[in-house]
């Protein structure tokens, strides 16, 4: 049986590169540090690594467009995804076209209209949940499509262990000798249909290991309000003022946390010392105000995501990655 020919993908792991780094040795060599060129130059030499005439050419056309349907534009955590395509992309001759989703009527006009009116060699998908019409739309399209967050099987994925983060935040809390906990999330009332529910996987994980702990996730503690900064703090305010207030506040996002630290100053309840305080995301503002969070790899996530697409524009026979990216905790200030 003939050995299988290795692709960019295989001369980039062994380089320790991204797909974009090997294709620019590959097509403008010239823009590639020495140290970098000769790493890769020498994987690709290792592996007697041939590129494809078909990738070679596409690799030398004009730009190419990447289109990323994405809703919430202006929130953070969407943002920073955002950036980190940018980032991969902007290293190639692609372009990013960005379409946002405010609405099902517009998702689904983005889809049916992609084979006809879009002229895209990939697209990627960020934190928006797919009936099974609209995945048989994507079916249709022939085109590489990533998803970020949303776990399927008919496509490559970029995935985050939303109840274990929950379950970390549990295991931190509890672990700091506090017994008497809060939880501020996203109303469900409040997300768009066509939203995945990140926030509540939050809370299932954290009550679950609360559970199993023998600490009882109060009612009366369990905040679900419109994902709203002010509307947080005056529902953290209501929570705080309880005579048998939590004495630790895990919220689903890190902009509902400061919403609770907001809360906290106007009470003039001090933080961590009588309130510890605890988030989820780790958006950019939050080292700058030493909130404690769950961290996960916002920008990271954008670009494996690129990277994943990338390498199926480039190898279309390539099997389907499903990447589960590590959720970390970073204590600050308010823990």
């Amino acid at each position: 049986m003939d050995r299988k020919q290795p692709t960019i993908y295989d001369v980039a792991k062994l380089a320790g590169v991204s797909i974009s780094t090997v294709s620019r040795v590959i097509n403008q060599p010239l823009r590639v540090n020495k140290q970098t060129l000769e790493v890769v130059q020498a994987a690709i030499r290792k592996l007697e690594f041939v590129p494809k005439a078909e990738a070679r050419a596409r690799a030398l056309k004009d730009t190419g467009r990447i289109g990323v349907l994405t809703p919430f534009l202006a929130e953070p955590a969407f943002s920073q995804r955002l950036r980190g395509i940018s980032s991969i992309l902007r290293q190639t001759n692609y372009e990013m076209v960005a379409y946002p989703v405010d609405s099902l009527r517009r998702l689904n006009g983005y889809l049916q209209g992609l084979p006809i009116t879009r002229n895209l060699d990939g697209l990627i998908i960020i934190s928006i949940h797919l009936t099974n019409p609209q995945v048989e739309m994507l079916t249709r399209y022939g085109k590489p499509v990533v998803i970020i967050e949303d776990a399927q099987e008919f496509t490559s994925t970029v995935e985050i262990d939303n109840r274990g983060g929950g379950r970390m935040a549990a295991e931190l809390l509890v672990e700091d000798g506090h017994r008497r906990l809060g939880f501020v999330g996203v109303l469900d009332s409040d997300l768009p249909e066509y939203s995945i529910h990140p926030v509540n996987e939050r809370l299932v994980g954290f009550r679950n290991r609360l559970d199993e702990l023998g600490i009882h996730l109060a009612g009366e503690t369990t905040c679900l309000v419109p994902y709203d900064l002010e509307t947080t703090c005056q529902a953290a305010v209501r929570m705080l003022q309880m005579d048998n207030r939590p004495t630790a506040v895990f919220a689903g996002t890190d902009l509902q946390a400061l919403g609770v630290l907001k809360a906290c100053r106007q009470l003039v309840i001090r933080v961590p010392q009588e309130v510890s305080v605890l988030g989820f995301d780790d958006i950019d503002i939050a080292v700058y105000v030493g909130l404690s969070t769950i961290r996960q790899p916002l920008d990271e996530s954008g670009k494996v995501a690129a990277e994943l697409l990338l390498a199926r524009i480039v190898e279309p026979e390539r099997l389907l990655q499903h990447v589960k990216l590590p959720l970390t905790i970073v204590e600050r200030e308010t823990t």
